[in-house]
């Protein structure tokens, strides 16, 4: 099944950056929209629920404008992620404002339902759905996803704890629509070896909050580029649901990240961000085990700028193996 149009006529790399909780704005998904990437935020992010227009209408009316200013190069589309939770109270205003402004993507996580995906299709969006193993992949599909995104183990945030080789080739076992692979993705040549594994595109979102534009304080950013994959621990404590945090911030909440207790999950509040006196994401930060791709905090267009160099160095390297072996390779066209 080949890739619907808006995942391939207007993405100068096959990314979707991730939607951050707190940290993606509307300028950082225009800057990651502008530099060719799929850019992404949860409606969550804004506070209150009437910032949401305003941050839709910033968005569209920037990136239009972008599009006419650079008609041989417009901007990639962007995503709205919706928590599709019994705790969120605000889903139903949020998916009226997304259909408003006929976001072409919507990302949607931690349940599906058949009412927000056809408030998408209503209007010609697509929604993605992010999934942890393969029984909840079936669920979305046969709810009305349009396609999935693996969240495999290593990723930043909620994530699970499949092997992204196992959860890919179980999942292209019998879906053959849009996949993007979530998990430790942070340099070009991750991106093209999640290709080379059946995935469409790479979501990435870590790196992203290493950049200028992120809303995130400075000592987050900088504990990413200071941190590796050891400095990640996988806990279900701060929402109720398991995800990876850094382990410095951990500590400096006061807490030993060897020793967390588990979390009841029915206590998990998504509106609130956990109900734990030190609150992920705001004093404990999600992030993934492929940091150690980061080394500085840099604009969003510089960081796209080195992903492309990578991805493009890395399919050269494998066109030269692949000429070597007489094996074809896979090509992307964006």
């Amino acid at each position: 099944m080949s890739l619907p149009a808006v995942l391939r006529e207007r993405l100068r790399l096959p990314v979707i950056a991730s939607p951050l909780f707190i940290i993606s704005c509307p300028e950082l998904v225009i800057a990651q929209c502008k530099a060719g990437v799929v850019g992404s935020f949860p409606a969550l992010n804004a506070r209150p629920a009437s910032q949401l227009d305003e941050w839709l209408a910033q968005i569209t009316e920037e990136l239009a404008a972008y599009d006419r200013a650079h008609p041989d190069a417009p901007s990639a589309p962007f995503a709205v992620n919706q928590i599709v939770h019994k705790t969120n109270d605000r889903l139903e205003h949020d998916v009226e404002m997304a259909s408003k402004y006929r976001a072409p993507i919507v990302i949607t996580s931690l349940g599906a339902r058949e009412d927000v995906n056809a408030a998408a299709h209503s209007y010609g969006g697509i929604v993605l759905h992010d999934v942890i193993n393969d029984r909840f992949a079936h669920k979305a599909i046969e709810k009305g996803a349009d396609g999935l995104i693996p969240v495999a183990a290593g990723a930043g945030g909620h994530a699970g704890q499949l092997s992204p080789f196992a959860f890919l080739q179980e999942l292209r076992r019998w879906f053959d629509g849009p996949i993007a692979l979530s998990g430790a993705i942070a340099n070009g040549a991750a991106i093209l070896s999640a290709q080379a594994m059946g995935a469409d595109l790479a979501y990435i979102g870590s790196a992203f909050i290493a950049t200028n534009e992120a809303n995130a304080v400075q000592a987050y950013k900088d504990m990413i580029v200071a941190s590796g994959g050891e400095d990640i621990v996988y806990t279900n404590l701060f929402t109720g649901v398991h995800g990876n945090y850094l382990r410095p911030s951990v500590k400096l909440a006061g807490m030993d990240p060897d020793n967390l207790p588990v979390a009841d999950p029915s206590k998990m509040n998504f509106n609130s961000g956990g109900n734990q006196k030190s609150k992920a994401w705001r004093d404990i930060w999600g992030c993934g085990q492929g940091i150690g791709a980061v080394a500085g905090v840099v604009p969003v267009a510089e960081l796209v700028a080195r992903l492309t160099r990578e991805y493009e160095d890395a399919r050269a390297a494998l066109e030269m193996k692949s000429r070597r072996y007489g094996a074809p390779m896979r090509s992307f066209s964006a």
